[in-house]
Formats: C-alpha cells, structure tokens, sequence
C-alpha cells in the first residue's frame, strides 16, 4: 500500500471541523432511526480519511501512514489511533455490513494524497468509482436494498462528486495544487489550469464546464431512477431529495461563474426539493 511508518499516535485523524449538516446535500437526515447512526458512524469514517486527505498542510507521506492507521483500525488490526474507525468497526460487526466500501475509500483518499491531475473523463469517473459510489453502495447495503439500485446510485453519487469538484475548482488548485479538471477537455477547449486562478472563468474555461455538466446531465438522468428501485420508504424519499438537488445544483453551476463566486444550494432549492419529492 505504501512504505511510510505506521505513525504511533492516540489519534491520526485531522478534522476539518466540516460536519453533516455542511454538505451540498442531507446525509442520513430521513434514514430510519435503526440505521441512522451506523450511516452516521460510515459518514464520520469518510470525513475524517477524506480531510487528511485533504489536508493542505500534511505531506503525502504523512497522510498515507495516518490513512493506513486508519485502515488497520478497520479491519481489526489495531485498536488506537482513529476512533472514527473504530466505531465504524463495531457498526459493521453489529449490521454484518462488509468494509468493501470503506476500503474504497481509503483508497481514493490515498489517490488524493499523491495524484493532482486527471487525464480524461473517464479516469475522473474512475477516481468518483472509488472516492463517492462507495458511499452509496455502503447506504444501500444497510438497507438490503436490491441490486436494481446500484447503477443509479453509482451515478447519482458520481454526479455529486463531480459537482462539487466544479464548485471547488479554484480552492483546491489553491490550497492543494489539484486539478480534477480533464487535461484532454482543457486542451480541446483552449483552456489550462492557469484559467483557474483568474478572479472570473474564461470564455476557454466555461466550455470546459459546459461539457463536464453535459456529462453529469447524463449522470443526473441515471440517477433519477433510483428512487423507482428502492425499497425503503425513507430511503426512497432521502434519494428522491437528493436527486432533484443534483439537478438543481448543476442547473446552477450552468448559469454561474465557480471562479467569481462560490456556486451553491439555496434554502428554496432544498424546500422546493423536499416539497415534490414522492411522499407515500
């Protein structure tokens, strides 16, 4: 996985400080109170990983040791050092929920540890396989759900990571020297990572963005169908919420500028989402 040390600390983890209710979208808020805490305890697990593995202050061989800690926590190892992982530990113990999707993550974070640049569509999606569809598979997966849901969720949670890469473009060149931004769709644009620390988008810029969100339409329109597939009456309305919100946001990010201002929810979004979505 990778040669640094095992570091022997009390606690490897880093947290940013960003907690659920921060996120473009509602995580575990409509879940059956049974399952709550265990899509809690798998959220926590991913946001500590994900802030070392976005720390702009760790090097990338301290982030790749803190997230192996990580790791043996998980999978019985060890016992201190990540305490996230620990109670995601005992909540697979307890559901008999596999760790597939948590590994997955990990390895997407340690992907962010050394890797700034994507060379096309397809390695970006290849990088959201791991860093976002775990997180819905792990969901799913609580809830027994059917396999008919795992090709929307897929993509609905693809979607989501793609658009808040587009929100997040100018800071995380920034802060982390990354790029999620397809090389080959900048060059075929006329346009280049220097575009992303102007203070607005450029002309080259925006069809950039253009063609990434005609992308996530496609991915939006596949992730629609999730709530057709799932069971759960409270999971189906969560997704539903979610679905429309992805669309919404990406609607957004058509009409405004990520450069200029940061491209985010509203209050009426979310209320127009909850308000169609299909309450039984």
């Amino acid at each position: 996985m990778n040669d640094a040390p095992l570091p022997d600390m009390e606690n490897v983890e880093c947290w940013s400080g960003k907690h659920r209710g921060a996120e473009n979208f509602p995580v575990g808020v409509l879940i059956r109170p049974n399952l709550r805490r265990h899509v809690h305890a798998f959220y926590d697990f991913a946001r500590n990983a994900d802030d070392i593995g976005d720390s702009p202050t760790l090097p990338p061989r301290d982030k790749l040791a803190r997230l192996a800690v990580m790791q043996s926590v998980l999978l019985g190892e060890r016992d201190a050092g990540s305490p996230s992982a620990l109670t995601l530990r005992a909540s697979l113990a307890e559901t008999g929920t596999q760790a597939t999707h948590a590994l997955d993550l990990l390895h997407a974070f340690r992907q962010d540890a050394t890797k700034t640049r994507y060379a096309s569509w397809n390695e970006l999606l290849d990088y959201c396989r791991y860093s976002a569809m775990p997180v819905g598979r792990h969901v799913l997966a609580l809830h027994g759900e059917p396999e008919a849901t795992i090709v929307p969720s897929d993509a609905l949670c693809a979607v989501l990571q793609i658009l808040n890469h587009l929100q997040d473009m100018a800071k995380d060149l920034a802060q982390l020297d990354r790029c999620y931004l397809p090389a080959d769709m900048l060059a075929e644009s006329g346009a280049s990572i220097a575009d992303l620390r102007r203070p607005s988008e450029t002309p080259a810029l925006r069809r950039v963005i253009t063609r990434l969100l005609d992308h996530c339409d496609a991915l939006n329109h596949d992730g629609a169908a999730l709530p057709r597939h799932v069971r759960d009456t409270r999971l189906r309305l969560e997704t539903a919420i979610i679905a429309r919100l992805s669309r919404r946001l990406a609607a957004r990010l058509r009409a405004g500028d990520p450069l200029a201002t940061r491209v985010k929810l509203r209050p009426l979004d979310v209320l127009t989402a909850v308000l169609r979505a299909p309450f039984p």
